[in-house]
């Protein structure tokens, strides 16, 4: 079993829900959470969206929480419903207290549980940056069970991450300090504008969430890759400073050759899914509703 972290003090922890339930409020729709429990621990999800449309996973990038999805939802749940999923471990109202989660493998049997408790037999997947791997991995693994999938500036999936990237984000990951994580989004959105308070939720959830460790992404070999069967499509943010944008999308169409790739104008990669997002909305809205033939 995993040792269950605590808030360095209720002070601390009063104050990320807060942040957490301001940013929750932006939502257009209305919201249903959900807590899933598993032998991992207990999963929030934030359902939302008709009961009878198709359901539509979404697996934000690290520290981000299913919250992120504020400037997203209203569209989404157009035509799907939609379940937003705090990653087990990650900041956000799941709570840890069960297994650990060591392996990719580990959080396919998580995710399978929380498509399980939801009644899912399958449901169209988007993943935003690390989100984005375990989205890709779970597709792999679990091709009857993933309809569609999108993949937002995702990291860990085709193409190596920036060594800039790496630098800064290093104290961000082992000394989970707050300021540095406010530096990170500075650097990498070169001062654009996000939500003032999402950006505290990071920085709360950087510096006081007792997070867990995370399992390492590694990328999927070129016959894994060669597997995919679930239509898949590729949004990488055009000025995203976390991967060279080119020689990603360049390494995807080769791997991926069926796959759709894009580029989002404009966007940096933390500046996703906020970024221009009638312009996300419309491309996910297009291609969840795409029939094959």
């Amino acid at each position: 079993m995993t040792k269950v972290a605590t808030f360095t003090s209720p002070e601390r922890a009063a104050a990320f829900f807060r942040a957490y339930d301001t940013v929750l409020a932006k939502w257009p729709v209305a919201v249903e959470p959900l807590d899933v429990p598993s032998t991992y621990g207990v999963t929030r999800v934030l359902r939302a969206g008709p009961r009878d449309a198709p359901p539509l996973v979404l697996l934000a990038g690290g520290g981000a929480t299913a919250t992120v999805w504020f400037a997203n939802v209203a569209a989404l749940t157009a035509s799907h419903r939609v379940y937003a999923v705090d990653r087990l471990g990650d900041a956000g109202r799941s709570v840890h207290n069960g297994q650990p989660l060591r392996t990719v493998d580990d959080l396919v049997s998580w995710l399978d549980g929380v498509f399980d408790h939801c009644g899912l037999a399958s449901a169209a997947l988007v993943g935003h940056s690390y989100g984005g791997w375990i989205a890709l991995s779970y597709a792999l693994r679990r091709p009857g069970r993933v309809s569609r999938l999108a993949l937002l500036d995702p990291t860990g999936c085709v193409s190596a991450m920036s060594p800039g990237y790496l630098i800064r984000g290093v104290p961000v990951v082992l000394f989970h300090r707050g300021a540095a994580m406010l530096r990170l989004l500075r650097w990498e959105t070169a001062g654009a504008p996000l939500d003032p308070d999402w950006v505290e939720l990071m920085r709360l959830g950087t510096q006081d969430f007792p997070a867990s460790a995370i399992v390492r992404p590694k990328r999927p070999t070129p016959a894994e890759l060669a597997t995919l069967a679930a239509p898949t499509l590729v949004l990488l943010a055009e000025r995203s400073r976390s991967h060279n944008v080119a020689r990603a999308a360049a390494t995807t169409r080769r791997l991926l050759p069926t796959a759709g790739v894009e580029l989002l104008a404009g966007a940096t990669h933390h500046s996703v899914p906020e970024h221009d997002p009638d312009a996300l909305n419309q491309r996910l809205a297009a291609f969840l509703s795409t029939v094959d033939g």
